[in-house]
């Protein structure tokens, strides 16, 4: 057992730095963006577009640093654009999204219920990246989330686990690594497959009644692998992949979020249904 320990935490240190490769550098940071961005709090949603959009960071992501592209995208159409930074560890700056699940969920809760306290809707919709979009279905399911919000929208969700293309099937051979990444960073070991998050999470089926769920992934994925497994099952789902509206787009795991805009305006169809245009490559421009 003792050479195995030896090298528990470089395989943790590798799982971490996997992940830390699909966010972008961080040069800095605040709680909420500036002033003259969103999170602005006298916004008040338009007859347009009645809902505050929120909009949920990835791993090691932060309430910043994510959304510098689609929130603006978002704004420049109307919306009330909010965004919130959540799974903070302590002693861990800037990188966020690393505590577990569960307790992050009611920080998107308690987050939930403050903006549409200031904006005054009744509901709101969620879009998120990667855990991002993972996250809110325990607070839609488990903590009365439903009832708050109309659609969430995931973009590269790891809906069913992140394999990091197999690099957690190599778990196993290192006994105790599990714990071990359970133990630094629960949000982690929470979306690896198999976990007990993910059993209880997709238990009963993937969706609830009542909100609408849009998942736009990409074939080339390098972290929620299989890609496929990013999908949800349900009566008001909406799966699509990049490649099927812009056959030419080769965003992965990163680029869907951050700046790929032919992904911001499925996004932008899935927020307002009722005027949705047709997502091509030229939506790129749009």
């Amino acid at each position: 057992m003792l050479p195995w320990k030896r090298v528990l935490r470089p395989l943790t240190a590798l799982l971490v730095a996997a992940a830390v490769a699909t966010v972008p550098a961080a040069t800095a940071h605040a709680s909420s963006a500036p002033a003259t961005g969103w999170n602005d709090y006298s916004c008040r949603p338009s007859t347009a577009h009645p809902r505050p959009v929120i909009l949920v960071h990835g791993t090691l992501g932060n309430s910043v640093d994510n959304w510098l592209s689609l929130a603006p995208y978002l704004e420049d159409r109307g919306y009330c654009v909010f965004s919130l930074d959540y799974g903070q560890l302590s002693g861990v700056p800037v990188f966020y999204g690393l505590g577990p699940i569960d307790k992050s969920a009611e920080q998107l809760s308690a987050f939930v219920d403050k903006v549409l306290t200031a904006t005054g809707a009744a509901k709101a919709d969620l879009v998120g990246h990667s855990q991002g979009g993972l996250m809110p279905r325990y607070y839609l399911k488990f903590l009365g989330g439903a009832a708050k919000v109309n659609a969430l929208v995931g973009l590269a969700p790891d809906n069913h686990g992140a394999t990091l293309s197999g690099l957690t099937n190599l778990l196993p051979y290192f006994p105790g690594a599990s714990d071990l990444i359970k133990a630094t960073t629960p949000g982690l070991a929470d979306q690896i497959p198999g976990s007990a998050f993910l059993t209880k999470l997709n238990a009963g089926g993937d969706t609830v009644p009542g909100v609408h769920y849009t998942v736009i992934a990409t074939q080339y994925d390098e972290v929620a692998t299989p890609w496929q497994s990013q999908y949800l099952t349900g009566s008001d789902v909406h799966n699509v992949a990049l490649q099927d509206l812009c056959s030419l787009d080769l965003s992965e795991h990163v680029a869907i979020g951050l700046f790929d805009r032919i992904a911001f305006h499925e996004v932008a169809n899935a927020l307002d249904a009722a005027h949705a245009t047709a997502t091509t490559c030229a939506s790129a421009f749009s």
